[in-house]
């Protein structure tokens, strides 16, 4: 129990890092507004404003895993958090546009570099029977985090008049720091221990977290990395992983198509655009972020009962319904009640069930041992590089085509998801790699 209690513990703090990566998320929506008017910006630049987050984030994410390697999976998250921080204070600070950007960027690398690191970390610390459960405890602090935003974005718009915008950006230096401190706690992963000889210390970690066999779990770690380095020559982009690289690309752009991202980052504004009060706009925020929460749960539950591509296939037929009355109701400008709100929770519903589950489950397994860490780095990649030419465009396109065509293009590329699914998508519940590898045609 008490090995059980260690391994739990030092997740949980690792896991925080997944928390304010959904908080740095999300926390921009109920700014953008604010930074439109203060900083004079015009459409094209409000969306590059929001999107150099996520530019931070593509960068941090392809680029952390060498220095992950070299300095350890601690270091590297204690210099996260510290990025965490800079970017919240920074970003509440800042005078000028330019300084904005920085720190908005900074704060993004932080996210991207997270996001690779902590799952790999609570995976390396793990026992292989609570493994799946414990890299899931990231994921559900990301949706918490998203969740916790749009609570804080309401709750200082409520009660904070002046330069609300400033404390909601600042805000998020708190967790950081509170992150930054709980992480000197940690220990080293006990895989990057191995990696760097110090092979007596991987040994007295792997005891206290309750490795039945310490000796055979050193053997198995070594054996791993040394396949691991043997496949450092692999080709990655040839014609023999053609189909998981297609596979893996289409399935992250798909991800953003789904409109995801500017529901995220500009939801007050699409329910202002519903000529809903800014305040109450905030607040409905908050019942979106809880049904992700709530729906993510549910995923986490359904995902090895159903399967992958029946998850899609479900979330490609509710997005494409839910998605298409967003539009009617812009094109027909009926926004009374609270229809426009039930619309896009259920909308969230079916992303979070299926696409918001699946995208990382699927990549981590479609791709072989020797190539995954590329395929894991080029998946994650797409999706960013996705997500911030969405982010970038929304609000300039939604000004000249208007809240209907936007959503009725997402709702569209919906349909396209289902058929692409349907035609190349291979089902990978319950299948080895190898036999996945097989059906594949990989060799």
């Amino acid at each position: 129990m008490k090995a059980k209690s260690y391994v739990i513990s030092n997740t949980v703090i690792v896991a925080l890092g997944g928390f304010l990566f959904g908080f740095d998320t999300a926390v921009i929506s109920g700014v953008e507004g604010s930074l439109e008017k203060f900083f004079e910006l015009s459409r094209f630049w409000l969306g590059f404003t929001v999107a150099i987050a996520l530019i931070g984030t593509a960068i941090g994410a392809i680029t952390i895993s060498r220095p992950g390697d070299h300095f350890g999976r601690k270091k590297v998250l204690i210099s996260l958090a510290i990025f965490y921080t800079v970017s919240a204070l920074g970003s509440a600070l800042a005078q000028s546009w330019y300084a904005l950007l920085i720190y908005r960027f900074l704060g993004g690398l932080a996210v991207g570099g997270s996001s690779v690191i902590a799952p790999m970390y609570i995976a390396e610390i793990s026992p292989a029977h609570l493994r799946g459960r414990l890299v899931a405890v990231f994921q559900f602090n990301v949706v918490t985090g998203i969740l916790i935003a749009f609570l804080s974005n309401y709750l200082i718009d409520t009660y904070i008049e002046d330069f609300s915008w400033r404390w909601m950006l600042g805000v998020m230096a708190i967790p950081s720091f509170i992150f930054f401190g709980l992480l000197f706690l940690i220990p080293n992963s006990p895989r990057w221990l191995v990696r760097k000889n110090r092979i007596a210390e991987a040994e007295e970690i792997l005891v206290k977290c309750g490795a039945p066999d310490v000796k055979a779990e050193i053997d198995d770690i070594l054996e791993s990395v040394k396949i691991e380095l043997s496949g450092v020559k692999e080709k990655f982009f040839s014609r023999k992983y053609r189909i998981p690289i297609f596979a893996a690309v289409m399935v992250a752009i798909f991800n953003q198509l789904t409109g995801i991202n500017a529901v995220m980052y500009y939801a007050p504004r699409i329910f202002e655009m519903a000529e809903v009060s800014r305040n109450t706009a905030l607040l409905q925020s908050v019942a979106v972020g809880f049904t992700n929460m709530v729906f993510t749960i549910i995923a986490m539950v359904m995902i090895d009962r159903y399967g992958r591509k029946k998850l899609l296939l479900l979330g490609s037929v509710g997005m494409t319904f839910f998605l298409g009355m967003v539009a009617r109701s812009f094109y027909i400008e009926n926004f009374g009640g609270i229809a426009l709100l039930i619309y896009l929770i259920g909308y969230i519903a079916f992303f979070a069930v299926s696409q918001g589950a699946v995208i990382w489950v699927f990549i981590s397994e479609i791709f072989p041992n020797k190539v995954r860490a590329y395929g894991q780095s080029l998946g994650s990649f797409t999706h960013w590089i996705m997500a911030a030419i969405i982010s970038l465009n929304f609000p300039l396109l939604s000004k000249l085509f208007g809240g209907g065509n936007s959503f009725m293009f997402f709702s569209a590329m919906m349909v396209l998801q289902f058929f692409f699914v349907m035609r190349f998508l291979p089902e990978t519940k319950g299948k080895s790699l190898e036999k996945i590898q097989k059906e594949l045609g990989i060799e």
